[in-house]
């Protein structure tokens, strides 16, 4: 028998369409599939707590897939370089294989494992986490993109996904035995106050969960996504992120599903294979300008005004603004580990420009609050609200709370579930509860300032602030 290959898994926790696996499998070796729990990260972008809630269960999920194809998962955690050195050291490995990833951090680890092993072993990476490679796609100038649109047009102009890579259909396992940490004594799920105990209702992580989940989306609110899409009152979108940030589904099967759905293709598909896309900007950015996360990409946005209020953000972070929309997101995010997309961006709007409070103080809540966290994606979306990103917002454009309520949550439903002091306020005043009568409010249950909060800042005169604010630093230099 060969010598044994080692799989380092990381964000690709699924058997479908694994360039990775594949490859390994072709080899004829047999393979040794390991997860290790980085402790080396030193950097504030560790996995935050909720992602340790869906790691958990994925790598469980992903435990029994691999043991159904005789494969045992090897789970490690410490020093990435000396988990894997010990592991070709006790088993005489000569093949060391993983799928790239984009992280700064991750990419520097990438480096070290590769400087560490190429000399003594066969070292191979492959793709697979993005519909396009970051370099591939590139300007007329042979420049890396800064606006979407453009970007967007040239990945479809570059090519698209045709099919995916078959399962492999068969695995040779290692006999010996190798030694593994138990998943529970890694202790990542909350235990004394455990605020996930609502997870389980809404979520089932693993490769088997991401396709329910697609095959859902397509059959009952694929055809109506350009319409419901901003609906956070309606299930209307595929709540597929946490599953691609974790690598239980490919965005390529994502996008063969959609496309060879003729249902979804006859109304129109564009609007959610963009999204696919953006998914892969923002990885774009993230490669090509590793601070993204940190530092704001214009760099006139270093001498914004913003302002240090630790009551304001605890408000904002745990939904007691008084504005029901804002309210209502900040408690799905902490209920459930997810937000509706629209909703996103209204909170986001909120913190930033009615609150003048450092969109990185955002990116950090939800780093630690969603359970589809993503780096690249995080930091993207949340420059793009403040206006400092490369493919930015104008810096008019503030979201009013009680319009975006209005518009997206127009029987206030949505609000109603999450914001439940609220449930018998009447459509009417269900967004702005400080201008219902007192009876109305008598009738609905509803004490301002005692039951329900008062607004902790009156819009009007936050969006002139912020208006006057970011006319400050217009004319100042990117």
């Amino acid at each position: 028998m060969q010598s044994p290959l080692v799989y380092w898994l990381r964000q690709d926790l699924r058997i479908n369409d694994n360039a990775t696996l594949i490859a390994a499998a072709k080899t004829d070796r047999p393979i040794i599939c390991t997860y290790i729990l980085d402790e080396n990260q030193s950097n504030h972008w560790r996995n935050g707590a909720a992602s340790l809630w869906w790691l958990h269960h994925s790598l469980n999920q992903l435990s029994d897939s691999l043991d159904a194809l005789n494969i045992k998962l090897i789970l490690r955690r410490g020093s990435v370089v000396e988990q894997l050195e010990d592991i070709i050291n006790t088993t005489d490995a000569t093949c060391l294989y993983f799928t790239r990833h984009y992280e700064p951090y991750s990419s520097e680890l990438e480096n070290q494992v590769n400087q560490h092993f190429s000399d003594k072993i066969e070292v191979k990476r492959f793709k697979g986490y993005l519909l396009y490679e970051p370099e591939e796609i590139r300007t007329g100038n042979d420049e890396p993109y800064k606006v979407f649109t453009p970007f967007y047009r040239k990945c479809l102009s570059t090519h698209t996904p045709s099919s995916a890579l078959r399962s492999p259909k068969k695995l040779i396992a290692y006999k010996k035995k190798i030694k593994s940490d138990r998943l529970n004594d890694w202790k990542l799920l909350p235990k004394k106050p455990n605020w996930a105990k609502g997870f389980n209702d809404y979520w089932v992580p693993g490769e088997a969960g991401a396709h329910e989940n697609l095959k859902d989306f397509i059959k009952h609110a694929g055809s109506k996504y350009g319409v419901l899409r901003n609906r956070p009152d309606i299930c209307g979108t595929s709540r597929l992120s946490p599953h691609l940030h974790f690598g239980e589904i490919s965005p390529r099967q994502i996008w063969i599903a959609i496309k060879n759905s003729q249902k979804i293709l006859e109304s129109g598909s564009e609007s959610y294979l963009r999204q696919l896309i953006w998914r892969d900007f923002a990885y774009h950015l993230l490669v090509h300008w590793p601070d993204f996360p940190t530092k704001p990409f214009r760099k006139k946005f270093n001498q914004f005004p913003w302002k240090k209020d630790t009551k304001l953000l605890h408000a904002w972070q745990h939904g007691n603004t008084g504005y029901p929309i804002i309210d209502a997101g900040m408690r799905e995010l902490w209920k459930t580990g997810w937000m509706h997309n629209r909703v996103r961006m209204i909170v986001a709007s909120f913190l930033i420009k009615d609150l003048l409070i450092h969109w990185q103080k955002g990116e950090e809540w939800f780093w630690d609050t969603l359970v589809d966290a993503n780096l690249a994606n995080n930091a993207a979306s949340w420059q793009w609200v403040a206006g400092s990103g490369a493919d930015a917002s104008p810096y008019f454009r503030i979201f009013n709370p009680v319009l975006q309520g209005e518009k997206f949550d127009p029987l206030g439903d949505y609000v109603r579930e999450w914001v439940p002091e609220l449930s018998a306020m009447p459509k009417k005043y269900i967004h702005s509860p400080w201008l219902a009568p007192e009876d109305i409010l008598a009738t609905a249950k509803v004490t301002l300032g005692k039951n329900y909060p008062c607004r902790i800042i009156d819009h009007s005169f936050a969006r002139d602030r912020a208006l006057t604010a970011y006319k400050k630093i217009r004319t100042l230099a990117d």
